[in-house]
């Protein structure tokens, strides 16, 4: 990498595909490291937080490295974050899973629970409706994104932006259902696919993050 490449750290608590996401960010352009430790995570460029797995289990992964305060901390500063997949449900205030409730960062209002779909999980490339002015889907608004996944948020409950300018906020439907597929507000963005899977159009997306840091 050069030395103008942006310093990206891939929070390591023990969720899985982590390397794949480090390959895809470094793909996009960034310098990355795959970390635990809080000064590290607080002070890089980007904060990338990835998720595979359940819900809880990834909560207790993340507390364990005290990963809610290094997102909290990164986001009263306006130091950016993106969060994918699972990593995208955690920042939202519960989950439920098999009648169990988990209390996520609650970065954002709102429940993650198990999509209202024949056939779950929803895996496979999927269009998504892209609000206006969106920074993330710059010259991808028409791209296929590829998800795997059996929950999700199916309501949007914040009421304007707090802090930061009201989130722009991008959906998907899959089997009549309707969920959130990506976020931006502010210095936190997510998205509900993977990125790090979705080809052209998901290095595209990293590095329209990455030109935010």
């Amino acid at each position: 990498m050069t030395s103008t490449s942006p310093r990206v750290a891939v929070l390591d608590y023990g969720s899985g595909n982590l390397r794949s996401a480090v390959r895809a960010v470094e793909r996009a352009g960034a310098d990355v490291v795959l970390t635990a430790d809080p000064a590290e995570a607080e002070n890089a460029a980007g904060l990338l937080v990835p998720g595979v797995g359940a819900f809880e289990a990834c909560m207790r992964g993340l507390r364990s490295v005290d990963g809610e305060r290094i997102i909290e901390r990164r986001l009263i500063a306006g130091r950016p974050v993106l969060g994918i997949c699972v990593g995208m449900q955690i920042l939202f205030g519960e989950g439920i899973e098999h009648g169990v409730r988990t209390a996520g960062c609650g970065e954002w209002p709102g429940t993650v629970e198990r999509l209202q779909a024949d056939i779950v999980p929803h895996m496979g490339w999927n269009t998504v409706e892209v609000p206006e002015g969106s920074q993330m889907f710059a010259g991808i608004e028409d791209e296929r994104f590829y998800f795997v996944h059996s929950y999700g948020v199916r309501r949007w409950e914040l009421d304007g932006g707090g802090p930061f300018a009201p989130p722009r906020v991008t959906w998907t439907n899959y089997d009549s259902d309707r969920f959130v597929a990506g976020v931006e507000h502010g210095p936190l963005w997510a998205t509900q696919f993977h990125p790090e899977k979705s080809g052209d159009a998901g290095r595209r997306l990293l590095e329209n993050w990455l030109a935010t840091l």
